[in-house]
């Protein structure tokens, strides 16, 4: 196999080779992966899965409330823990 060479920008970007673009089917907006072994980098084909969360609506509905609250000073620690135990 031919090896391929490609130049590091000073953003530390690499345009993949062609060849490699090819062999491996990338295109525009594939996202790929890179695995650091003992003999240098791997670069693969990756995709993005969708995790469920694991929040009910309900708890996701108190977790955007409490993130668009605006933040609250307490005047100790005993109050603070006290005002974080109601949340």
């Amino acid at each position: 196999m031919a090896i391929e060479y490609a130049k590091l920008t000073s953003k530390g970007q690499v345009t993949i080779p062609n060849l490699v673009r090819k062999m491996l089917r990338l295109h525009k907006d594939s996202l790929i992966a890179f695995r650091i072994t003992r003999d240098g980098i791997v670069i693969v084909p990756a995709r993005m899965v969708e995790e469920k969360t694991p929040y009910t609506k309900e708890e996701w509905a108190k977790i955007e409330d409490l993130a668009s609250m605006k933040g609250k000073t307490c005047k100790s620690g005993k109050s603070a823990k006290k005002y974080l135990d109601s949340l």
